[in-house]
């Protein structure tokens, strides 16, 4: 009895360690930190979740765009990528961003390669290099949002190339642009090269340009080299309507990226303070004013109110306002949008024109709708956005045009990276490997040929068995 008893009371002390070690641990780490410094990081790793949650939205988006046949090749791209980007910006686009300077700015460095962003010391102190930031964020938190945000541009990459593209030629392409084409535009900016150096630094608060126009203009490159679907245009250069297969699937897709967007612009704030709340109805009002814009364009030019159109409207606006959102007041908000919704319907008739085909409108409403933003910064800025560094920085607000003339600096050189470090790359993949499925191949689907089974599968039960 004695020993079933010493038995029992060595298994419950043994199970009292278990519960209480992690806890003592935890307190012992969290010594040096307060409430409100907790409280920042909890607000930017569920921003950082919704932001991640954005990459359901593309699948949905461009799966409603795609056709039937092609709808399972969509799903297993967005995996795919979504994998191989936190891997990538782990071992080396982090560090590209953030781990160091070089050649006057131009370029990060390697010092944060395979970063270990654990709690470190056992006092709980923090690392180095994250007391060297200038918010109170945790090494992983972090992480987390950053990577969020990279591979945010590299989804908008692939709507361009739908229903024609080599599974490989996803999986290389993403692991580049992740690794080095979208962290050397993210250090000129955010990481504090050469752009954040001049005596007028360059704003894009959440990414108008970095990552939605570094997404947009790169898959304008896709399109160019991948080519038109089959069918797409006639001899003359006519355009011809493909449809995708569920205009349900668009719409749950964009409200999924409108509730994303608001861990996108509010996060980007960095901590929980009493900006947040404003950022969020800015971002509100800008997608709303971009989708009733679209909506009334798309009706004015076409006689129907498309509802594809409208989705896009929505995203334009929201990715206007992405840049702008920090330093703009709500009324501007709302223009900003509104010019977001009207631009879109008319860029997607442009390229469509010059035989860029892209399915979704991801060139338009990304890079076309995030230069924009960018841009009205030079024009709108009331506020000092922590990028700024002063007030009334927008030539409506008696800034002066130097403003602009950074924005429009950026904008400019950074089109031109863009477009042929992406265009190098995605030549490089089509001259080797390929880029392009065969026609028969396309005719077929790419959910049977590239991934062996069909995306949606056929009736196992015919519809009128028990009738």
């Amino acid at each position: 009895m004695r020993k079933k008893l010493l038995a029992a009371a060595l298994g419950g002390s043994a199970l009292l360690l278990l519960l209480t070690s992690p806890a003592d641990a935890q307190t012992s780490a969290a010594e040096v930190l307060d409430a409100s410094i907790l409280a920042d990081n909890m607000f930017v790793l569920i921003c950082a979740i919704f932001v991640v949650f954005m990459q359901a939205g593309f699948a949905m988006l461009e799966v409603g765009f795609s056709r039937m046949k092609n709808a399972g090749a969509v799903m297993a791209k967005i995996f795919i990528n979504l994998s191989i980007a936190a891997i990538a910006f782990w071992v080396v686009g982090w560090s590209l961003v953030y781990g160091g300077d070089n050649l006057g700015g131009w370029f990060g460095g390697f010092s944060q390669t395979f970063y270990d962003m654990d709690f470190v010391g056992g006092g709980g102190e923090f690392s180095t290099f994250i007391e060297t930031e200038e918010y109170n964020l945790l090494p992983g938190v972090d992480f987390f949002f950053q990577f969020a945000f990279a591979a945010v541009s590299l989804a908008i990459v692939w709507g361009t190339m739908l229903d024609r593209t080599k599974f490989i030629g996803y999986v290389i392409f993403g692991g580049i642009f992740i690794a080095l084409i979208y962290p050397t535009v993210a250090h000129w900016t955010w990481g504090g090269g050469w752009l954040a150096q001049l005596d007028t630094p360059f704003s894009d608060f959440a990414g108008s340009t970095i990552v939605h126009a570094t997404g947009g203009w790169a898959a304008l490159m896709g399109a160019l080299i991948l080519g038109p679907r089959i069918g797409k245009y006639s001899d003359d250069g006519t355009p011809r309507a493909i449809p995708g297969h569920s205009i349900p699937f668009v719409v749950m897709g964009a409200i999924i990226l409108f509730i994303g967007w608001f861990g996108f612009n509010a996060g980007s704030e960095l901590a929980a303070d009493e900006f947040v709340m404003q950022i969020a109805v800015r971002t509100l009002l800008a997608g709303c004013a971009g989708a009733v814009v679209a909506t009334a364009t798309a009706w004015w030019t076409d006689g129907k109110p498309d509802v594809s159109m409208a989705a896009n409207g929505l995203l334009a606006g929201l990715v206007a306002i992405t840049a702008p959102v920090g330093a703009v007041t709500s009324p501007v908000a709302i223009l900003i949008g509104a010019v977001g919704g009207a631009l879109v319907v008319f860029s997607v008739r442009f390229f469509d024109r010059l035989r860029i085909d892209d399915p979704v409108g991801a060139i338009s409403v990304h890079g076309v709708c995030g230069t924009w933003g960018t841009l009205s910064i030079g024009l709108f800025a009331r506020f000092d956005d922590a990028f700024l560094g002063r007030e009334n920085a927008g030539l409506l607000y008696g800034g002066g045009l130097s403003q602009m003339g950074t924005q429009l600096t950026m904008v400019v050189v950074h089109f031109i990276f863009v477009v042929v470090a992406s265009g190098l790359l995605f030549l490089a993949i089509s001259k080797t490997v390929g880029l392009r499925v065969t026609r028969e191949e396309e005719m077929a689907g790419l959910d049977t040929e590239e991934h062996g089974s069909p995306g949606y599968g056929p009736d196992l039960v015919p519809a009128t068995a028990g009738i």
